[in-house]
């Protein structure tokens, strides 16, 4: 087991503004720990890091409690996963699984053990004496893996492994990727992505990277915590626009009064007023927000006016006009005209009839309402 330290890891290439500022970052034992954040974020940099394929520029790695900088990486009890295959065309199944072993030294016999083993574990058994162009892309996958996996190793670290492969596959390989890591409990497994539903569906714990115009915020750590934890507390609007498919709508609207039970924003353009479930102590009415709230989170649409409903006083309601449906089966996305110059998704039922034109009421939450301020932080939720 190989718990992951890291202090005040930095990484600047030459004279340019780092790629990665001053991350420290705890990585338990046997915890999926997944990556994400937009392209050119540092996330594959950082992975690198931990696996000794590139130097930090200033800080520390830490595995097992051992300090790793100046270690390399066949020694640091960690296998990695590329997004390339990297198997060699020329040699079987077996062969690719066991090469790591054979150089080591291992003697013939276990490395078939080993190799058999893993083969098993990952369905390969009838696939070890074909060679990689025999192979789909799926179980070229699942190959690399098994190469990994025969190290037994503290850490599995794994670098987009599903971006090759089509939508259907990486359904499949993902949800091997979670059976392999429940199975190899004793290994922890950093994994990066930057698809939310592989990170929303494999992680214990997300690390979301940023990149911004701040070059500060450049290859920083946005939030970290459980893939819930981002969706239903985001501590930025970053957070919460990236975490999210479609993502969250954004109205600006102003501070109209405080109190015990909330905050009441004023929204642009419309003056209607909406109650907030969250702390605005650091609040003064007047000051300009941004009020968000998820697709998946209106309650339910009506056509024209609402009818009378007797829910407590923090369902809200807004008119709206329905400008684009998609329709994707399962559900439907009705776009509605803000009023402000942008537009607010709402997600409804397949079936839903509505058609562009149509005024509708929607109907939401106080409590499933988020706030931001100018700077893009998230006001605290009352509990």
């Amino acid at each position: 087991m190989a718990a992951i330290t890291l202090k005040g890891v930095t990484k600047a290439y030459g004279d340019h503004a780092p790629v990665l500022h001053g991350i420290d970052l705890d990585i338990g034992e046997n915890e999926f720990c997944v990556f994400l954040g937009p392209s050119g974020c540092g996330k594959s940099t950082l992975l690198r890091i931990i696996a000794g394929l590139e130097d930090a520029t200033s800080g520390d790695v830490e595995i097992g409690g051992r300090l790793v900088n100046a270690i390399p990486p066949a020694k640091r009890g960690v296998a990695m996963v590329f997004q390339s295959y990297a198997l060699f065309p020329h040699m079987t199944v077996e062969e690719n699984m066991g090469f790591g072993l054979k150089l080591s030294g291992l003697p013939a016999d276990q490395v078939a053990a080993k190799v058999r083993t893993a083969a098993k574990t990952l369905q390969l058994d009838a696939l070890l004496k074909r060679k990689p162009a025999a192979l789909s892309g799926g179980q070229r996958q699942r190959v690399a893996i098994g190469r990994a996996i025969v190290r037994e190793p503290g850490v599995f670290l794994f670098d987009e492994p599903l971006s090759n492969l089509d939508a259907m596959l990486r359904s499949q390989t993902r949800v091997e990727i979670a059976k392999l890591h429940r199975k190899f409990a004793q290994s922890s497994t950093v994994y990066v992505t930057h698809d939310q539903v592989e990170a929303m569906t494999l992680g214990d714990k997300i690390v979301l990277l940023r990149t911004g115009a701040d070059a500060e915020q450049f290859g920083s750590i946005a939030q970290v915590g459980s893939p819930l934890d981002l969706y239903h507390r985001p501590n930025s609007r970053f957070v919460a626009e990236f975490i999210g498919s479609p993502k969250m709508n954004f109205l600006g609207a102003t501070i109209k009064s405080l109190g015990r039970d909330g905050v009441i924003v004023r929204l642009e353009k419309t003056n209607e007023d909406v109650l907030v479930r969250v702390d605005g102590s650091s609040l003064q009415t007047g000051q300009a927000v941004q009020l968000g709230i998820r697709p998946e989170h209106f309650d339910d649409v009506i056509r024209g006016n609402l009818i009378a409903h007797n829910d407590e006083d923090a369902v809200q309601t807004l008119q709206r006009e329905v400008t684009l449906v998609e329709r994707l089966g399962e559900h439907s996305y009705l776009h509605l005209d803000d009023l402000a110059g942008a537009t607010i998704v709402v997600k409804q039922p397949g079936d839903v009839a509505y058609q562009p034109g149509t005024q509708v009421t929607i109907r939401f939450n106080s409590n499933a309402c988020h706030l931001f301020t100018a700077d893009g932080s998230a006001l605290p939720k009352l509990h």
